[in-house]
């Protein structure tokens, strides 16, 4: 009889049982097969992370920033070596396509190519003579034990978001992945520790919400860096704040893409279809809503529906697969639940993605690409973040009455325009209350070397991931002012 791998976490530098914990299955969401078992790591789990992270962090502090990138360089190397093995894995565990877990594995790498230059990234500055004789410098030293808690839609870009800047800049780092899916999350430290990394400067511990309360309770936690539901966010951050940490939690997000009639019609329904739809609506720079303005209505409703009917739904390693399946059976159930919500609320059903199944794997969490028209734009459907293939659509007369919807959200993570004109993006550009904005683009992710904004209730932090904002996220600002007393005195 087959035994499932009960995985284990990594703390000081040894591959470990956890110890007094309950294990949850992990489920591929296509399959219905439970492909492992992730522990509920319990607070004792917690602490000795935490303490290796601490005993470790006196010396990897002082290895010199140029060293430290080396060994960057050196896990880059091994995720190119093992590229295709991850992207498999999180296709399995996340259900993904293999082509969009190849993608966000890319934009993950390149985030430890950009972190692979933090002897630039982490200069200070200075100022000679500020007054006679005394100088004044500015520098950057790392926090100590710092903590992510990411999602299961990305499981190996977002952990890159986070990971690189922090050992870069001379933080101990302890990774918490969503139990859904820490399959990937185990092959990321497994390279990092075939890389040759000082034991005790990454850690990973398995778990769900006591492991996250007791991280965000243990006082040699400096910094948590958390990506989820707005919900959990809001709590992430609250409680990093009333123990004392600096926090960074992006929430979550209903994105809206503006459809100008003078827009490419084509190029736009494609593009806004593959954002919809793409890792099956399960990722926070989703299009999951679209405002029509004037005589764009019909031609883009058509290309819309078109779109959703084409869309090919497989396995995730079919090649052939457009899109796959959502994460649980939960999430499948909530999911129909809202659609029949906003068909309540007054919303057109054009194409149902309910109740249907893939040839061959029928245990799968299936639900195919749903078009909605006539949102009403103060309804549930236009206000919720259903984290699902489930695109609505809402008319407008003119782009400032569209802007105005947009800017009505409590999210604000993301806003799109379709356009050909100049002025109409300027004004979109200027006036759009979100962090991210696609200009003829559905999905406005930033490169590695700008941050991922987020605003409203789409984000609680200051310091958002990525490039610039990681460094500093990650670091904390010493001001040294000195005078010699030698040199003084020989001038006075």
């Amino acid at each position: 009889m087959h035994t499932l791998e009960q995985l284990p976490n990594f703390i000081g530098g040894t591959w470990l049982r956890s110890k007094n914990a309950e294990y949850l299955d992990v489920t591929n969401p296509a399959t219905g097969e439970i492909i492992a078992e992730v522990p509920l790591s319990p607070a004792v789990d917690v602490d000795a992370a935490v303490s290796a992270g601490s005993k470790a962090f006196e010396s990897w502090r002082r290895v010199p920033v140029t060293e430290r990138a080396h060994y960057l360089f050196t896990f880059r190397e091994k995720l190119e070596a093992h590229f295709e093995d991850i992207a498999r894995t999180a296709t399995r565990e996340c259900g993904k396509t293999i082509a969009e877990s190849r993608g966000e594995l890319r934009r993950g790498i390149e985030n430890v190519e950009v972190a692979c230059g933090i002897p630039s990234l982490m200069q200070g500055y200075n100022n000679e003579d500020i007054a006679s004789g005394i100088d004044e410098h500015m520098i950057r030293q790392p926090l100590g034990v710092v903590v992510a808690i990411t999602p299961f839609n990305f499981p190996g870009m977002i952990p890159l978001w986070f990971l690189p800047y922090a050992i870069a800049t001379g933080n101990c780092f302890i990774l918490k992945p969503s139990e859904k899916v820490p399959q990937t999350s185990q092959w990321l430290v497994r390279l990092l520790e075939e890389s040759g990394l000082p034991r005790g400067v990454v850690q990973l511990v398995h778990g769900g919400k006591p492991t996250v309360d007791a991280l965000l309770e243990h006082p040699l936690v400096k910094a948590i860096s958390f990506v989820g539901s707005t919900r959990v966010a809001r709590h992430v951050y609250a409680q990093a704040a009333a123990n004392g940490k600096r926090a960074q939690c992006q929430g979550g997000a209903k994105n809206a893409a503006i459809i100008l009639d003078d827009a490419a019609m084509d190029m736009t329904s494609n593009i806004v279809a593959d954002s919809a739809f793409g890792c099956a609506g399960q990722r926070c720079l989703a299009n999951s809503l679209a405002i029509t303005v004037g005589g764009a209505r019909e031609p883009f409703t058509e290309a819309m529906a078109d779109a959703a009917r084409k869309r090919r739904v497989r396995y995730g390693l079919e090649e052939e697969s457009e899109m796959g399946p959502v994460i649980t059976p939960e999430s499948k159930s909530r999911i129909e639940r809202l659609i029949s919500e906003a068909e309540n609320e007054g919303a057109r059903i054009l194409i149902d993605g309910r109740g249907r199944s893939v040839d061959g794997f029928e245990n799968g969490n299936w639900v195919f690409p749903t078009l909605l028209d006539g949102v009403p734009a103060e309804g549930m459907l236009a206000r919720t973040e259903i984290f699902g293939p489930v695109f609505g659509l809402i008319h407008a007369d003119s782009l400032q009455e569209a802007i105005d919807l947009v800017n009505s959200q409590s999210y604000g993570n993301m806003a799109c325009l379709f356009t050909s004109s100049g002025a109409a993006a300027r004004q979109f550009r200027y006036e759009a209350e979100a962090g991210n904005i696609g200009i003829n683009l559905g999905v406005a992710a930033p490169m590695a070397f700008f941050p991922f904004s987020g605003w409203k209730d789409s984000f609680f932090g200051s310091l958002h991931a990525q490039g610039r904002h990681g460094v500093e996220f990650y670091t904390q600002t010493k001001v040294v002012v000195e005078r010699w007393p030698s040199y003084w005195s020989r001038r006075f």
